[in-house]
């Protein structure tokens, strides 16, 4: 997992595992990586995929992802 990117961040783990899903549903395979301090609540999610799916993740987030 050195290489994988990260295709998303956010500090709410809700919208971060949202992104996950519909990144598993297109059989991309991310990870979900959190990075938030359990002691002083800051940092975020992140989520990851293979360089393979880096243009194909970033796609899909911007296509048909919306929180609004």
């Amino acid at each position: 997992m050195d290489n994988w990117q990260k295709v998303y961040d956010d500090t709410s783990e809700h919208r971060t595992s949202i992104v996950k899903s519909i990144l598993e549903d297109n059989d991309l395979n991310p990870v979900l990586i959190n990075k938030k301090d359990a002691s002083y609540q800051f940092g975020s999610f992140e989520v990851h995929v293979a360089p393979d799916n880096v243009i194909k993740a970033l796609k899909i987030i911007q296509d048909d992802i919306d929180f609004k």
